[in-house]
């Protein structure tokens, strides 16, 4: 099934937004055998609203929109909607009670404009918004489906994962039976890592589709394959599994679409293991991403962030002669900012970061993306520099997975 996404919004033409919705439709939708035709963002404009449906139906039988829901006049997709599919704006209780309750648990007024939320195309089906007050609304019309989301990212995912993807599924029913699997790489780079499974790429059933979803250097591999029969699917996706599996050994460190900091957490929870962060140029972006994880609680102690050379040395022991003579971004550094987190925070592993995130700062022997970390288990140190590329952010992020990975791998030696 061939599906076109629409998303809508003046901020996201501007660069002020960035669109995330049609992302994660995208990384959704495929492993169930749903391919994206196409992908446009357009403005709050009617016309422009009116033409891109046209275009989109043109191609695709499902249309699913996001944006331009809110309570303010410039939020205009419902009105333009009951225009194209016809019908008239009219209240919806349901609609109403949900918004009402939202607001209440909120202890937040409800004034006009938010009441309007409830005000809905006569022409459409309401699928309740459980996170929001904008609803989702089902559009048919010959055969062809159109959905309109909020474009706010979290109640789009939400709600997607929660009655629109099973409603679409159920509505455009097939009798392929499709299953997937994911394998989270590392220790490749995208083309490296295509080069080396080029003659197994060559080899899969034409049935069976690898797919490279890479995230700041760690790649998600994902296996979709799609059959009349189950039992062919299944036996041959677990043949190909296994298959991925020998060619990369320790370099696939999980099975399943996991986020790396789940898969560390799991790890340090079955070993029964306890973990503290110090952290320079990462500003506590790993501490962030760990525990980001529901339970973490179970293993994350603490964390320092330790800016300046001062905190580094009062707070976690750095050695000032060794500040002064190597600088904060040096492997003696961040070894010791390793262990004094550790022995504050009494954890048995630990991991640090101290580097030059950029744009400025950077020097000749240190450019900006130079970052040394640290993984402490146990009485075991190990530290490695790296330089990566990117903008602040994108360091910042690839410097937080290189050294979970380092943390991962030295836990399961």
């Amino acid at each position: 099934m061939q599906y076109s996404t629409i998303v809508i919004g003046d901020e996201l033409l501007i660069g002020q937004v960035t669109d995330t919705n049609s992302g994660w439709i995208a990384r959704h939708l495929s492993p169930l055998g749903w391919e994206a035709k196409s992908v446009k963002v357009i403005a709050d404009d009617a016309d422009e609203i009116f033409r891109a449906i046209d275009e989109a139906f043109a191609v695709t039988d499902v249309v699913l929109m996001t944006g331009g829901l809110g309570p303010t006049k410039d939020d205009i997709t419902k009105a333009t909607l009951c225009r194209y599919f016809g019908g008239e704006m009219v209240l919806n209780e349901d609609v109403k009670r949900n918004v009402e309750a939202q607001f209440e648990r909120r202890g937040i007024p409800m004034n006009r404009l938010t009441a309007s939320q409830a005000m809905v195309p006569s022409s459409c089906r309401v699928i309740q918004n459980d996170v929001g007050t904008a609803p989702i609304m089902w559009f048919e019309r010959d055969g062809k489906v159109l959905v309109s989301m909020p474009g706010v990212p979290h109640e789009t995912q939400i709600m997607m994962e929660r009655s629109v993807i099973p409603q679409l599924v159920k509505h455009f029913h097939s009798d392929l039976d499709i299953e997937y699997r994911t394998f989270v790489v590392v220790d490749y780079a995208e083309s490296a890592l295509a080069e080396k499974l080029e003659t197994y790429e060559q080899q899969l059933p034409a049935y069976i589709h690898l797919a490279y979803l890479p995230n700041q250097g760690v790649i998600r591999l994902r296996l979709t394959g799609a059959h009349h029969d189950p039992q062919v699917i299944a036996a041959n996706m677990e043949q190909q599994s296994k298959k991925l599996h020998k060619i990369l050994g320790k370099s696939i460190i999980a099975d399943g679409d996991k986020p790396l900091a789940m898969i560390v957490g799991e790890r340090l929870r079955e070993l029964g293991l306890t973990i503290s962060t110090a952290e320079s140029c990462t500003g506590g972006n790993v501490a962030h991403v760990i525990t980001e994880i529901a339970g973490s609680s179970d293993y994350f102690m603490g964390s320092v962030v330790s800016y300046s050379n001062d905190v580094k040395e009062r707070v976690l022991g750095v050695d000032k002669t060794t500040l002064d003579t190597c600088g904060a971004v040096s492997q003696s550094v961040v070894e010791q900012m390793a262990c004094g987190v550790s022995n504050l925070c009494r954890t048995q592993c630990a991991v640090a970061t101290s580097g030059v995130a950029g744009p400025g700062g950077g020097t000749p022997d240190k450019p900006v993306g130079t970052v040394w970390m640290a993984a402490k288990v146990g009485d075991i140190v190990v530290s490695q520099c790296h330089h990566l590329p990117g903008d602040r952010k994108q360091i910042i992020a690839r410097a937080t997975n290189q050294v979970l990975i380092m943390l991962l791998k030295l836990i399961l030696k």
